[in-house]
């Protein structure tokens, strides 16, 4: 998805982990998955840049929808989408 695109989702769950180092972003949103909707959009904002590899991976893993990342001033906003 294209930069505007992604900035204009309406995000069922919001993760702000911005300040923590990897894995503690993608472990804050494993915990936080479950009160992301079915369908719903997930949002995880991060500060590592390893954090994007991170949950690109995981997504696979997990079956999500991976839909992109934003570099904002000075941290990250990844988006997916929960499918299961």
């Amino acid at each position: 998805m294209m930069t505007n695109e992604l900035k204009a989702l309406q995000v069922a769950k919001l993760v702000d982990a911005r300040g923590t180092a990897c894995p503690g972003p993608l472990l804050e949103a494993r915990r936080a998955i479950s009160e992301c909707p079915i369908g719903g959009v997930m949002e995880i904002q991060s500060s590592d840049s390893e954090t994007v590899v991170s949950v690109e991976r995981w997504c696979k893993k997990m079956e999500f929808d991976y839909l992109g990342n934003v570099e904002n001033d000075g941290f990250w906003s990844i988006y997916l989408r929960r499918t299961k």
